[in-house]
């Protein structure tokens, strides 16, 4: 099962905004909600709350995609996040996510018995590329233990 098709299997909101997981590596994740005007705001465009959903999503992805082979020992968990709406989102949009911490770094943190913390950096675009919100999910990854 492909990471997209895990989160979508199991974050319902993710099923319900039909959310399609283009890209999910452990360097970018890509994913894009549909035009659907069930979630459309006042102006006729993606709602502001789909919106965030979509960029939580592609940083969950991208996550999953570093860390997936920590879930043994540690719950990845987003502890914060911030969002910024540049222009009028219409039409489909894409959220791409980039970590902000070598993954590397992370996992040493881990490994020294510490709970890490590290930003995603996420842009939602537009069809025609302009860049429509910047977002960052702060996550930790905590120890089972």
């Amino acid at each position: 099962m492909s990471i997209g098709e895990m989160l979508a299997a199991t974050v319902p909101m993710a099923r319900t905004l039909h959310l399609e997981f283009l890209e999910a590596g452990p360097e970018k994740a890509v994913v894009s909600l549909p035009d659907q005007g069930e979630f459309h705001n006042h102006v006729g465009g993606p709602h502001a709350g789909a919106m965030f959903t979509l960029g939580e999503s592609a940083s969950g992805a991208i996550v999953l995609a570093a860390f997936g082979d920590q879930l043994s020992r540690a719950v990845p968990l987003a502890v914060g996040a911030e969002i910024a709406y540049r222009k009028l989102a219409m039409g489909t949009v894409t959220a791409t996510a980039t970590l902000g911490r070598p993954a590397a770094e992370v996992v040493a943190e881990l490994d020294a018995g510490e709970r890490p913390e590290f930003p995603v950096a996420i842009e939602i675009r537009r069809a025609d590329g302009a860049v429509t919100g910047e977002m960052t999910v702060v996550w930790t990854l905590r120890p089972n233990s």
